[in-house]
């Protein structure tokens, strides 16, 4: 299994960018897909998950408004579109999957933003801010 990060670079405050992940390997139909980031000096913190029920996003609050998750089945890809940056964003952002339950309701995706114990993790694409 292989996901590969691209998308990230340099960007100035208020600026976009949109982040994508390909992934090998992978049963995607069978893993929910996130979003984490590990600022420099700081542990790492997950940004958002998306929902394989209704492709509902789910996002911890600092990037709530800003960040948008989205994937595409068919190519089995996963996104993050970066609005209105800022310095705080900077970071190397990571794409991850971990494998859904058999039986489970929206609720668990928020869970998941709460946890880090993923099953694949890409090598991460660094995203700066400057201000």
């Amino acid at each position: 299994v292989q996901l590969v990060e691209s998308g990230g670079g340099l960007v100035q405050t208020g600026g976009s960018l949109k982040l994508s992940c390909t992934t090998s390997g992978l049963a995607f139909e069978d893993y929910a897909m996130a979003w984490f980031r590990r600022a420099p000096g700081k542990g790492r913190e997950a940004v958002a998950i998306i929902s394989n029920l209704d492709g509902s996003g789910y996002y911890r609050e600092p990037v709530k408004g800003r960040f948008t998750i989205s994937k595409d089945n068919a190519k089995k890809m996963v996104y993050l579109q970066m609005d209105n940056l800022k310095p705080q964003d900077t970071a190397t952002y990571h794409c991850s999957a971990i494998r859904i339950p058999g039986a489970h309701g929206n609720s668990w995706y928020r869970l998941q933003l709460l946890r880090d114990k993923y099953d694949y993790w890409g090598q991460g694409t660094q995203v700066t801010v400057s201000s």
